[in-house]
């Protein structure tokens, strides 16, 4: 495992992109490939301008659909590679994620999200959930994913997606949104000593006739090797649900309205619930930091003395399933969201707090 020292570097003000950008080169990312899109482009372009400086590779696919198949390539040598992107090249690259994972290979992803279906806008979306949590290529996986809600946490998970998909030989995504990437907040880079997880057990990173071959691949002709190796798989995802849950609980001991709600749409929840504090209603937040695992067990802690729950979205209600879910439908689940770029406001948000608060 990576070890990283606690010594505290100075702050630095950057925008959301480019700090996930200087976290991954930090955290010994050696290949970035990618392709521009509103709005992650200033996370390519500053990978351009740093990445051939810190001793790594940066190029710029043809297509998206170029630059997750260079990540494969790379991973499968056991370097640290990682791609970028926003809602319509990340499903451009989505066949290559189930390759990846099919081959067991750590790699990670961001998701600048912006609005959609198709083109959509370029405007901030949180849309992609289901896309990241449920259905990120064919066949039987899942990808850890992380939901940041400042520009801190974006350095602090890229720095994290790259640890555990090395640890857990699969992809990690960090699900941004165009707010974040675009915001500009003071950031604190840790320092990190890049050392990887031991891999020679599986890189093909040239065997110089002393080790047998190490063979990168995701067929599998015989039903019962294919099963085996999912099992296998699925396997390691229980130990992850298992141990890499994370939320935040914020005013949950006494509430009577928990809101849940990730990303940078949490800042906005958590605002409307300091506000109904102020107003003497007892409101507070569930905010999941994995949204793959779903941290079931936080949000049961949260809701144990809460009577309804509110999912607060950039979506249509893509959290809704998996809230529901997690504490087994026990309480009543209730949702307001904005799509299409549009962010809801603290305002919006306290009203549907007050008019829950007011039906109890």
């Amino acid at each position: 495992m990576i070890e990283r020292s606690c010594l505290a570097l100075e702050r630095n003000l950057m925008k959301g992109n480019e700090a996930l950008a200087e976290a991954a080169i930090r955290a010994g990312c050696k290949c970035f490939f990618g392709y521009p899109i509103t709005p992650q482009t200033e996370l390519a372009a500053y990978m351009a301008k740093r990445m051939h400086k810190a001793g790594g590779v940066f190029l710029q696919a043809e297509s998206e659909i170029a630059a997750i198949n260079m990540v494969l390539g790379a991973a499968s040598t056991g370097v640290r590679a990682m791609t970028s992107s926003s809602s319509p090249g990340i499903s451009l690259k989505s066949e290559g994620v189930s390759y990846i994972a099919g081959s067991d290979l750590p790699a990670v992803i961001i998701n600048v999200e912006r609005g959609g279906p198709g083109l959509g806008g370029i405007q901030p979306s949180q849309a992609d959930y289901w896309q990241a949590t449920k259905a990120l290529g064919h066949g039987d996986f899942q990808l850890l994913v992380y939901a940041p809600a400042s520009v801190q946490e974006m350095v602090d998970y890229v720095v994290k997606a790259f640890d555990r998909a090395d640890k857990y030989r699969m992809p990690a995504m960090i699900l941004a949104d165009g707010l974040l990437g675009q915001m500009m907040e003071p950031v604190t880079f840790p320092e990190i000593n890049p050392d990887a997880y031991d891999k020679s057990s599986w890189a093909a990173n040239g065997h110089k006739m002393k080790r047998e071959h190490h063979i990168i691949n995701s067929l599998y002709l015989k039903p019962d090797e294919l099963e085996n190796s999912i099992l296998d798989r699925y396997k390691r995802y229980e130990i992850i649900k298992e141990t890499e849950t994370e939320a935040e609980l914020y005013l949950t001991e006494d509430c009577d309205v928990l809101v849940c709600a990730f990303g940078a749409t949490a800042r906005v929840a958590k605002s409307a619930v300091n506000d109904a504090r102020a107003q003497g209603i007892k409101a507070g937040l569930f905010r999941p930091k994995t949204l793959w695992p779903f941290p079931v067990k936080e949000i049961n802690e949260a809701a144990k003395n809460a009577k309804k729950l509110l999912s607060v979205e950039m979506s249509m209600g893509q959290m809704i399933e998996d809230i529901k879910l997690a504490i087994n439908c026990s309480k009543p689940v209730e949702f307001f969201g904005r799509t299409g770029g549009v962010i809801p406001t603290p305002a919006e948000v306290l009203g549907e707090i007050k008019r829950m608060g007011g039906a109890l």
